[in-house]
């Protein structure tokens, strides 16, 4: 019942953490997260379906990384 009502609440913190990830990137130059469609809040473009079992069934998992070209970068420091 507890894995019920965590759900959403991993659902969300995944999606938003992702996000985040690919709206740095957006703001410090690089579009490729945009271009590739990785600016959304659809889970299904964030979550990786072993990584989500994984997080459920040992509380460690992972989550599609967000593509990024670090010399699409402004400032490339």
């Amino acid at each position: 019942m507890n894995l019920l009502y965590s759900l959403p609440g991993l659902l969300v913190a995944i999606i938003f953490h992702e996000l985040s990830h690919g709206l740095a990137a957006y703001v410090l130059g690089d579009n490729t997260a945009k271009n590739s469609g990785r600016l959304t809040l659809n889970p299904i473009k964030h979550i990786d379906p072993i990584g989500f079992i994984s997080m459920l069934v040992f509380k460690f998992g992972w989550a599609k990384p967000v593509p990024i070209n670090p010399f699409n970068f402004k400032n490339r420091k």
